[in-house]
């Protein structure tokens, strides 16, 4: 088992505890970069699959998961953009100005509407991010001019300093492009939450009223919260549109929102770990229940059948353990350093409650 004795502030919130929790991620890195010579181009358009979902994870995780903010309407933002980024590449746009304008767009957008909308709580919050995905469905059909509509939109190829990325004919260089975006957002995010603004993130998740007399502008700090997750949120609705091809308002529909919230949940609530966890779940789940269904059901289609698996695994793990994939996996590290003076009480979940929180 390590122990970290640690002496000073600067040693707290460094980006590696050690040598070795570097070298691992390292490891990571470099199987990551050579994983177009390990598989196949088809499992390579999973893996890039995989890495846009984590994008979007990653911008719900930090306002749900760091921050408490439990919002359903992250597709409507997703949507945002992606349409202001084809739009912008359609307009001559270079890609990167396009691709990085559309999360600016997108955080600013996210930051206005979260003005109103944060004064609610819970599920009200929830309720109210709710109407605004639905209501974002309606929006993109009656801006057809600009939207496509139902009918949609065809996403243009990407130029990227004269070289042209197609999905179909540059799986590698798409792959890569996407990896580029997951390693900038992770590291911004990793460093947010060694900053005082990461802190404050926290303080307001745990307890409001005890940030409020610690110093914290609660009312600033979940605003701020909201726009840069919904920045981090374009960015993903911006890969997933270019990558799908087409897309019209259905491919951002509300189920969307329903599908990212469970995918942290079942990856692990406030883990960075989860959003990747939880992206794979729910990139690779569709391919294997239609595996499944091949390989038992002669190919016959059931109705809904993705959607119950999605229900049924979210229910199971809020049931059983809340923590998710990657608390499990942190269970399951501490059992082993501990061993064999592990406990089973040591994980027994605590019904308490900062006695603070009576006051809201």
């Amino acid at each position: 088992m390590k122990f970290h004795f640690k002496t000073n502030y600067d040693q707290d919130i460094r980006l590696f505890p050690d040598w070795g929790n570097f070298g691992l991620y390292a490891a990571l890195l470099v199987l990551a970069l050579c994983l177009p010579l390990l598989i196949d181009p088809f499992f390579l358009g999973e893996a890039t699959n995989v890495l846009i979902w984590a994008i979007a994870g990653l911008g719900l995780m930090l306002l749900t998961g760091q921050t408490g903010q439990v919002s359903l309407g992250h597709s409507a933002f997703m949507a945002l953009g992606c349409y202001s980024c084809v739009l912008m590449i359609e307009a001559n746009v270079p890609f990167v100005a396009a691709f990085l304008l559309s999360g600016i767009i997108t955080g600013i957008v996210g930051g206005l509407i979260a003005i109103p909308a944060l004064k609610l709580h819970g599920v009200y919050l929830a309720i109210a991010t709710l109407a605004l995905a639905i209501l974002a469905d309606d929006i993109i059909v009656l801006l057809k001019v600009w939207t496509g509509g139902v009918n949609g939109k065809m996403s243009p190829p990407i130029n990227l300093f004269g070289y042209e990325i197609n999905r179909w004919n540059n799986p590698v260089e798409w792959y890569y492009l996407t990896l580029a975006v997951v390693l900038m957002v992770t590291l911004f995010y990793r460093n947010l939450l060694r900053a005082p603004l990461g802190r404050a993130f926290a303080a307001v998740r745990d307890s409001e009223i005890s940030a409020q007399a610690m110093g914290v502008n609660v009312a600033r700090t979940k605003t701020i919260a909201f726009g840069i997750s919904c920045a981090i949120t374009g960015l993903g609705g911006a890969l997933m549109g270019l990558f799908a091809g087409a897309f019209n308002n259905e491919t951002f529909n509300f189920l969307l929102s329903i599908q990212l919230l469970m995918m942290i949940v079942v990856g692990g609530l406030g883990f960075i770990h989860g959003a990747f966890l939880g992206a794979a779940v729910v990139a690779f789940l569709p391919q294997v229940l239609s595996m499944t269904t091949d390989m038992f059901g002669r190919g016959v289609a059931i109705p809904g059948l993705e959607s119950g698996v999605f229900g049924v695994i979210l229910i199971l793990f809020i049931l059983f353990e809340p923590m998710g994939l990657y608390g499990r996996w942190l269970k399951i590290r501490t059992f082993l350093e501990l061993f064999p003076f592990a406990r089973k009480d040591m994980f027994k979940r605590q019904k308490s409650y900062l006695k603070t929180e009576r006051l809201r």
